[in-house]
């Protein structure tokens, strides 16, 4: 069963990304009726959608376009193929500029101007828009969740499913959960024991890394915490002391840089660790540039996601994938989510292939209470509204472990690395 995206996952995207702007600490309507804008009927009228990303926002372009990209991907093989039932897909793409000022201008020139059927593998920073969405019943299909409004709004369905009620506050009474499962996988099947949680003097990088901690403590681990400063950051010491206390593990709350930093600095100490631990988001085929100083860490490092690798090209999913983003100049995680949210809104228009493709029944589609996959692509993904917070769940994960000459290869399948863990409560 799919879980909830993992309390430590999900919040650092928000917090590191919002690190890297140095911005500091920011984090039931049940029946659908057919108040929708309907498509116009006939075999040469698009069906429009929406993509909203944050491509210019202060953390840089490629920070947020993977979706997107993965997204658009999807559209023009699919309008090459014909279209859904003989339909052009017809994309319209909007950059919020990474504030919500930009995402709520996104927000009324796609839903209310251009009248979209659906938005599809939203990427915002700031998704200040996400209530009008809402209001206005547009289904946004497989969004990445930087901040909580896939956990708050009824018709946003993330990438990675939720049980909260959805009801206009953030999951239940203000708090999120998540699962323990990559503690446990790195603890059961890699042996560690130890683990390190390295972090900023900064607030939003601080609570991240309570999180992460209280997670592993949950899990057994001795933790040692490394804390640094945001200014003038000593890696070196840091790298050191997880040495000297002999770390297994290494996780963090720290931007793409600093990891960088902190890798070459484990290098230099000769701190050699089971794992350097990354999320989806640094799940990317650029490790050689960015970890260009550190060839041991970067043989460390493992990502966790809930995707299946986009180097496993021995899935035929991942094989059309990869074949129809062959020209793009570098493959990530997020663009076969991406890829994996445009699937799963053509899926839901060509269920609506006899009433018309509308936002009602593209919703129903949505929020009919099974489990999707996209042709294996996601660990089964759900959507349900539950009144009480789950107190623990069976929990799988894809996982991979960088190596040079090979990228990222994966390290079991993601239907049978699953473990039944605890959900914690955080507050986003």
């Amino acid at each position: 069963m799919r879980r909830p995206a993992p309390a430590a996952e999900s919040a650092a995207l928000a917090v590191l990304l919002l690190l890297g702007t140095a911005c500091g600490s920011r984090l039931p309507e049940s029946d659908f009726g057919n108040r929708s804008t309907p498509t116009p009927q006939g075999g040469t009228v698009p069906i429009r959608v929406g993509i909203i990303t944050s491509a210019t926002s202060p953390v840089g372009g490629s920070a947020f376009t993977g979706p997107r990209d993965g997204a658009k991907a999807y559209f023009d093989r699919l309008n090459a193929r014909g279209g859904i039932n003989g339909r052009r897909v017809e994309v319209r793409l909007c950059d919020d500029g990474g504030s919500g000022v930009g995402n709520n201008e996104c927000v009324h020139r796609l839903v209310d101007e251009d009248k979209v059927v659906a938005l599809v593998a939203t990427t915002a920073l700031d998704y200040a828009g996400a209530d009008r969405v809402s209001h206005a019943r547009v289904p946004d299909i497989g969004g990445q969740p930087i901040g909580p409004a896939y956990d708050t709004y009824p018709h946003l369905y993330g990438i990675y499913g939720s049980l909260a009620p959805r009801n206009g506050k953030p999951g239940w009474d203000g708090k999120l959960y998540g699962g323990t499962e990559v503690y446990r996988y790195f603890k059961r099947v890699q042996g560690a024991r130890t683990a390190a949680v390295v972090s900023y003097n900064q607030s939003a990088s601080a609570a991240y890394a309570r999180l992460v901690t209280q997670g592993l403590k949950a899990e057994g681990y001795k933790v040692v915490t490394e804390q640094v400063d945001f200014a003038l950051p000593n890696f070196r010491a840091a790298a050191a002391d997880l040495k000297d206390q002999g770390a297994d593990l290494v996780f963090d709350a720290i931007d793409t840089h600093g990891n960088a930093q902190l890798c070459k600095a484990m290098d230099e100490v000769g701190a050699e660790v089971i794992a350097k631990v990354t999320n989806v988001q640094n799940w990317t085929s650029t490790v050689p540039e960015d970890y260009k100083d550190a060839p041991r860490c970067r043989n460390a490092l493992w990502a966790t996601g809930s995707s299946r690798d986009y180097e496993d090209t021995g899935d035929p999913a991942v094989r059309e994938f990869r074949d129809a983003t062959k020209g793009l100049s570098s493959h990530s995680q997020w663009q076969v989510e991406g890829w994996a949210a445009a699937m799963w809104f053509t899926d839901a228009a060509k269920s609506c292939a006899g009433g018309g493709v509308t936002r009602a029944c593209v919703d129903g589609f949505m929020n009919r209470g099974e489990p999707y996959t996209a042709d294996g692509l996601l660990v089964p993904v759900m959507y349900e509204r539950l009144s009480e917070p789950p107190k623990t769940r069976r929990a799988c994960l894809s996982v991979a472990r960088w190596e040079d000459g090979q990228g990222w290869v994966s390290q079991g399948d993601m239907n049978s690395t699953c473990f039944e863990v605890p959900q914690l409560s955080y507050r986003p």
